[in-house]
C-alpha cells in the first residue's frame, strides 16, 4: 500500500482523534489507566486543541489509500536550533511498517533541527525501542504526575548537527 505523509488540516481532525485514542488504549493498557487516558485525550485531542496544534506548529499525518493511519506532531523550531517531538501515533495495526520511520524523517527533512527531544513513558518499550533505533539517547528520567498518576518518563535526545 502507498503511504502518504503530508500537512494535517482541519478536516483530518476526526480521524488524528481516532488514531489517538486507538493507540493510546493500545500502548498505555496496564500502564496509565484507561480514565486517566480518556481524560488527557478528551483534552490534549479536542477538535478545538486539535485546530489550535494544527495552526501553530509542524503537524504531519499518514495516510494509506485515504484513512489517515498515523500522525506526528513537532514544536516549531526554537531559537536553540532544537525541536520538541510531542506526539508520534500509529494505529495498532500500521506499527512496523516504517511509516513512523517516514513521519519522524519528514519532519526532521521539513524544520531541519539541530537535534530533536521526545518524552516517552519509561514502560512504554515499543515507544523507547523505535526512539532508540532512530539513534535517541537518554539525557534524563523523572517522574512526571499525569493527572494524579505518577508516570516513570524518559527524556531522549537525537543530536542531528
Amino acid at each position: 500500500m502507498d503511504t502518504i505523509i503530508r500537512n494535517m488540516t482541519p478536516a483530518d481532525i476526526g480521524q488524528v482523534r481516532r488514531v489517538a485514542t486507538d493507540s493510546w488504549h493500545a500502548t498505555y493498557e496496564g500502564l496509565i489507566p484507561r480514565g486517566v487516558q480518556d481524560r488527557f485525550l478528551g483534552q490534549a485531542y479536542s477538535p478545538e486543541m486539535l485546530e489550535a496544534r494544527c495552526a501553530r506548529s509542524p503537524f504531519y499525518v499518514a495516510e494509506q489509500e485515504g484513512p489517515i493511519i498515523g500522525f506526528a506532531n513537532f514544536s516549531p523550531l526554537r531559537e536553540d536550533g532544537n525541536a520538541e517531538l510531542g506526539a508520534i501515533y500509529l494505529l495498532p495495526e500500521a506499527q512496523g511498517q516504517g511509516i513512523g520511520t517516514r513521519l519522524l524523517d519528514h519532519g526532521i527533512h521539513d524544520l531541519k533541527p539541530s537535534a530533536v527531544f521526545i518524552n516517552v513513558e519509561s514502560g512504554n518499550r515499543i515507544g523507547k525501542t523505535f526512539y532508540e533505533a532512530k539513534g535517541f539517547c537518554t539525557v534524563e528520567e523523572f517522574d512526571d504526575d499525569f493527572d494524579g498518576h505518577v508516570l516513570k518518563t524518559t527524556r531522549m535526545k537525537l543530536a542531528l548537527k
